[in-house]
């Protein structure tokens, strides 16, 4: 399970990366720069959430 979590981390900075170079900084909101700040938003909750997903897996580990 651990390795699957950081393989959807890893992707996660994939889609940023992916993201990142399909911004037009000029119109930000509009076209497919508002869906890469769509996909970095959604990239980023990822991360939080999985990181949280294996910190309570080690407490959940330390508490047994």
């Amino acid at each position: 399970m651990k390795y699957f979590i950081y393989t959807i981390i890893f992707l996660a900075v994939a889609f940023i990366g992916i993201s990142v170079q399909s911004l037009d900084l000029d119109n930000v909101l509009e076209g497919d720069s508002g869906n890469a700040l769509i996909v970095i938003a959604a990239s980023l909750c990822v991360i939080v959430l999985m990181v949280i997903l294996l910190v309570s897996r080690t407490i959940s580990k330390k508490h047994q």
